[in-house]
C-alpha cells in the first residue's frame, strides 16, 4: 500500500525542481467516525512517485480531508518540487484553500493555517476539484486504510 520512492536526502531529490501531481482524499466513515487519508504523489508523466494510505482515527469528513492535504504536502515536499498541483473531492477544502470560502470552523481554521504554511514552502501551488471518479486511487487508498483498521480492531487480543 505504500511505495515511496527511496533517495538520499543529503544529495537532494532527484525530482528537485519539477512540478508534481498531488490527489488527496479524505474518508470518514460516520460524521463523525474512523477516518483515513489516500494520497498519490505523480510526476506530470504519470510516474507515481509515492501513494498510501493512512488510519487517522476518529474524526469528521471535513478534518479527514484536510489532515489528507497535509499529509500529501509534506509528502511531496520531501521531493522538493518547484510546483504542486493539488486535485480533490473535497469542494469545500478546495474552496477554502483558495480563498473562495472562509473557514469558520475553530478546528478546520487550525488544520488549514497548517496547509496554508506547507503550501507557502513551495514555490508554486494550485488547487483544482475534481470529481471523485477523477480522485480514484486516493479514494481506494483512504477506503483501504479504514478496511484494514476495521479488520485489525475486530481480531481478538493475543
Amino acid at each position: 500500500m505504500y511505495s515511496p520512492v527511496s533517495f538520499d536526502a543529503s544529495k537532494g531529490s532527484p525530482h528537485a525542481g519539477a512540478r508534481l501531481i498531488l490527489h488527496t482524499d479524505g474518508a470518514a466513515r460516520g460524521n463523525p467516525g474512523p477516518a483515513a487519508a489516500g494520497i498519490v504523489v505523480e510526476r506530470t508523466n504519470g510516474d507515481v512517485l509515492l501513494q498510501t494510505g493512512k488510519y487517522l482515527g476518529e474524526m469528521p469528513n471535513n478534518q479527514a480531508e484536510y489532515r489528507a492535504l497535509i499529509l500529501g504536502l509534506r509528502a511531496a515536499s520531501e521531493f522538493r518540487p518547484a510546483a504542486v498541483d493539488v486535485f480533490m473531492d473535497s469542494e469545500l477544502v478546495v474552496r477554502q484553500m483558495t480563498g473562495v470560502y472562509q473557514v469558520r470552523d475553530a478546528t478546520l481554521r487550525q488544520l488549514y493555517q497548517e496547509a496554508m504554511t506547507l503550501v507557502r514552502a513551495i514555490p508554486t501551488v494550485s488547487f483544482t476539484h475534481v470529481r471523485r471518479a477523477q480522485n480514484a486511487v486516493a479514494d481506494r487508498l483512504a477506503n483501504q486504510a479504514l478496511n484494514q483498521q476495521q479488520r485489525l480492531s475486530r481480531q481478538p487480543n493475543e
